[in-house]
């Protein structure tokens, strides 16, 4: 075979991510983040503050979360043309902006997440049952072995962050995702995050909602909480937690509906209403019925066969303000599991999983850029990469952020100037992918 020779050219310009121009259109187009970030913090000199955040989100575009990554941008023309920056900050710049202004930035860019959901019309999936989803579900994030700020012991018994993600809809839009001590338990300061979730869902959809946890969040304060909200209904998973299966078991086989799937194994499931005291917005007690799904499931021999000495008794259930039958709420419930791949594109596909700074604050404006820039990558999946037949894939209703990452950021090109004009070349080879990101780049310049 021929051998290469490597050579490092002066005058011609290639880029590896030409698809950081479809965040830089994203950013720049679908939120106010430039502009809102100068007001909530005015800068004099300087390498501007909309730079510094727009250039980090650009890396977590890539895949790429530490702050030393911008450096090889630093004398990048097409990733300072393609953000719309006026300079590349260095590290350290990145990295002590971000430190001094987190929480001001954390609001601005939180409110971006929203911004942009609204403002690029992004698709909402309705369920069966005529409502869009909304999904609740905390996921501990290993940092063990580090002395970041309010790294501590978390649920999985390793060291770490928690976080508390809200997805919209089956595409999986994160509404937002706020960064959490370790130990912390998820129903701490869960209403909060509900009432401020469902307000900013409503700026994005009218439709009904319907709002599904699990075990963590069964708690009566959020079914009451939950009550007081017009079109929204919700599943929340029962923790059975002090019960007796042997009564359960009783109650379920003599009232339920119950099933042989096979042999040595019988299902039944049936629900109860429960009453409890609360209290509404006026102060006044009143009383509250609230239903409970309950599926009881005995199995006497295992599905190879082997018989067990003592009859093994699984006890579920779910608690539900719908009115349909048991089978559609646990048919219903069950599309909570999407949740987990959700969890391991922010932490694996946007490698998220460790923290670039030991400071609290500044992880969790790390984390809030990440939602913004995981919107934005579900939405150039969702335009490009779902319906284009010129990219081989199988059938799929979205694809991972590792999908898009690989197939449209990391998209080798030319950057070509001719007079006041750029121009961006791609191969001849790759003419499925040139359709595709010329598909989401139309959409995003001039939709």
């Amino acid at each position: 075979m021929k051998r290469f020779i490597i050579e490092h050219s002066d005058e011609e310009f290639y880029t590896s991510t030409s698809g950081i121009s479809l965040v830089g259109l994203a950013l720049n187009r679908f939120t106010d983040l430039a502009s809102s970030v100068a007001k909530a913090v005015p800068l004099s000199h300087g390498i501007s503050h909309a730079d510094v955040i727009r250039s980090f989100c650009a890396l977590l575009a890539q895949g790429k979360s530490d702050f030393v990554a911008i450096e090889q941008h630093r004398e990048d023309d097409f990733f300072r043309e393609a953000l719309g920056l006026s300079q590349v900050p260095s590290e350290a710049t990145l990295r002590q902006r971000m430190d001094d202004h987190a929480a001001e930035f954390l609001q601005v860019v939180s409110w971006g997440t929203v911004e942009f959901l609204m403002k690029a019309e992004v698709p909402l999936t309705v369920l069966s049952s005529g409502h869009i989803a909304v999904d609740i579900d905390g996921f501990a994030m290993d940092n063990s072995g580090t002395k970041k700020e309010c790294v501590s012991r978390t649920y999985r018994n390793f060291d770490g962050y928690l976080a508390m993600p809200v997805y919209l809809a089956n595409e999986g839009w994160l509404i937002e995702c706020p960064l959490l001590p370790g130990s912390q338990h998820p129903q701490k300061a869960f209403i909060p995050l509900l009432q401020r979730a469902l307000a900013r869902i409503r700026q994005i959809s009218k439709e009904k909602l319907l709002l599904r946890t699990d075990s963590a969040h069964d708690a009566v304060a959020n079914r009451v909480e939950l009550s007081r909200h017009d079109d929204v209904d919700y599943i929340i998973k029962w923790n059975p937690r002090k019960q007796e299966p042997e009564a359960w078991k009783t109650l379920a086989f003599s009232k339920g509906k119950v099933e042989t799937p096979r042999p040595g194994k019988r299902v039944a499931i049936f629900s109860v209403t429960e009453r409890h005291s609360a209290t509404d917005e006026n102060g006044q007690e009143k009383e509250l019925s609230f239903r409970r799904v309950i599926r009881v499931t005995e199995r006497t021999i295992d599905k190879k066969g082997q018989p067990f000495l003592i009859p093994e008794i699984e006890l579920e259930g779910w608690w539900t303000s719908l009115n349909v039958t048991d089978e559609e709420v646990i048919a219903l419930y069950r599309g909570h599991g999407l949740c987990e791949q959700y969890h391991s594109e922010i932490k694996t596909d946007m490698d998220l999983e460790r923290f670039p700074s030991g400071k609290f604050a500044t992880n969790q404006l790390v984390m809030a850029c990440a939602a913004l820039v995981y919107n934005i990558l579900r939405f150039i999946g969702q335009l490009s990469l779902v319906t284009s037949k010129g990219i081989i894939r199988h059938p799929a209703k979205r694809r991972r952020i590792k999908t898009v990452i690989q197939e449209l950021i990391y998209f080798a090109g030319r950057l070509i100037a001719t007079g006041r004009r750029l121009k961006l070349r791609f191969s001849r080879h790759v003419h499925g992918h040139v359709e595709a990101f010329r598909q989401a780049y139309q959409r995003l310049a001039y939709g």
